[in-house]
């Protein structure tokens, strides 16, 4: 699916191309909810890094959050827009609310890392969601496949 997105202020706009595009997966650690979880958490989409394309380019930020995760925003109005992970190098991953592109909408949801969640951030957990307090083992393609979500 291809996806266009940007930043608050329109000084960053971008497509990139989501085989994963369904925003099913919400992060509660807090460099997530810190860095870009209105709700107390973030979710993150799946994209094939080598087709993003970015105008605006001069106007995005990077945070190294971890060793292995680099985040990007803008440097205007400081909305997050991707993170990256050399773990996956050919992988992208848009925050959901950077995107402006309609998102199909997941059937179930996945709750993560909720040992680390604030305790006002209360999920709302449907029937049919899964709730980890790590990581889930299962991976967003793999997610998208068992779902027949896969684009």
């Amino acid at each position: 699916m291809n996806l266009e997105g940007s930043c608050h202020c329109g000084a960053v706009r971008f497509t990139v191309d989501a085989p994963h595009p369904v925003p099913y997966q919400r992060c509660y650690c807090s460099i997530c909810r810190k860095t870009a979880g209105g709700g107390g958490f973030a979710i993150n989409i799946g994209a094939r890094r080598d087709t993003l394309d970015v105008t605006g380019q001069e106007n995005v930020s990077t945070y190294q959050s971890s060793e292995s995760a680099e985040r990007a925003f803008c440097r205007n109005c400081g909305s997050a827009l991707w993170l990256y992970s050399p773990s996956w190098s050919d992988l992208i991953h848009p925050h959901a609310s950077a995107i402006d592109t309609d998102l199909p909408v997941p059937p179930e949801r996945t709750h993560m890392l909720l040992d680390s969640r604030a305790n006002w951030a209360e999920p709302q957990v449907a029937p049919g969601d899964r709730t980890f307090e790590g990581y889930s083992e299962e991976s967003l393609a793999a997610w998208h496949e068992r779902t027949g979500l896969a684009r």
